[in-house]
């Protein structure tokens, strides 16, 4: 039965990436101007994320949504975890984000002829010498009014826990001048069930792990998402990087583990 739902669901994926070429094609064949530009494309990829949402059976809690609407017309710096391909579908769904994304996923077959027509800034993360300006372009599309999302864990995680965060984008920030806002992603339940040790792997995906398999096993499943949007960060001229990085980082981390400990009680 559930090969017969897979396949139904390919077809409605791939008519739901059909219609986001489709606008991306007449976005960029009429709209020089890169900010516009950028501003349609982000539209684009938050119209097809909640189409993805409906599409993958993810009903999705928002707590706190009250610090995003009192930021909605000041541009900010969202923060978060990263295990799973849906992240970009939850957070996406919910505001038209800009989220930077590395050179490697932009350069994958199909996801990164995607990335690329989302309005996406790309960081190459072996390349340090190129980190100045990527920060310079990051501060700049900040400038412009737009929403950034940064993952900053060090590296691909299986949504055990949450990675310590790299630093340097934190300057993005700092040098822009904005608010940082912590946000943190948790799937709950799969198929009506906790989701533990035993059952993450169908949801996280990281270095390693096969993404058309892992795209198939996710599909003809129910799945329970829960955003927690945390305390924002007001700029302080004082603080630098690190610090920043730092604190976000523990408010993420504590507000992840609250649930471990809640389902061991």
């Amino acid at each position: 039965m559930k090969w017969m739902i897979r396949t139904l669901q390919t077809v409605w994926h791939s008519l739901i990436l059909a219609r986001f070429f489709t606008r991306s094609f007449f976005i960029r064949l009429f709209n020089r101007n890169p900010i516009k530009r950028r501003w349609l494309e982000i539209k684009n990829t938050t119209l097809t994320a909640r189409h993805f949402l409906r599409a993958f059976n993810v009903k999705l809690k928002i707590k706190n949504p009250e610090r995003l609407q009192e930021l909605k017309d000041q541009n900010y710096l969202l923060v978060g975890n990263h295990a799973s391909f849906l992240d970009i579908f939850v957070l996406g769904a919910v505001e038209n984000f800009v989220f930077i994304t590395s050179v490697d996923m932009s350069e994958t077959p199909v996801l990164g002829d995607i990335i690329r027509k989302a309005g996406c800034l790309y960081t190459d993360r072996k390349k340090k010498v190129s980190l100045p300006d990527e920060i310079k372009r990051f501060t700049e599309t900040l400038r412009s009014g737009f929403k950034l999302v940064l993952f900053p864990e060090q590296s691909g995680t299986d949504g055990s826990h949450v990675k310590k965060f790299r630093r340097s984008l934190f300057q993005v920030a700092v040098d822009a001048a904005c608010t940082v806002v912590p946000v943190c992603i948790r799937y709950l339940r799969l198929d009506g069930k906790p989701v533990t040790e035993k059952n993450r792997s169908v949801i996280c995906w990281y270095k390693g792990v096969n993404f058309l398999k892992y795209y198939w096993n996710l599909m003809a499943r129910r799945l329970e998402a829960e955003l927690s949007f945390l305390d924002p960060v007001e700029y302080d001229p004082e603080r630098n990087r690190g610090e920043l990085a730092e604190l976000v980082y523990e408010q993420v981390r504590d507000t992840f583990n609250s649930y471990d400990t809640q389902l061991s009680t």
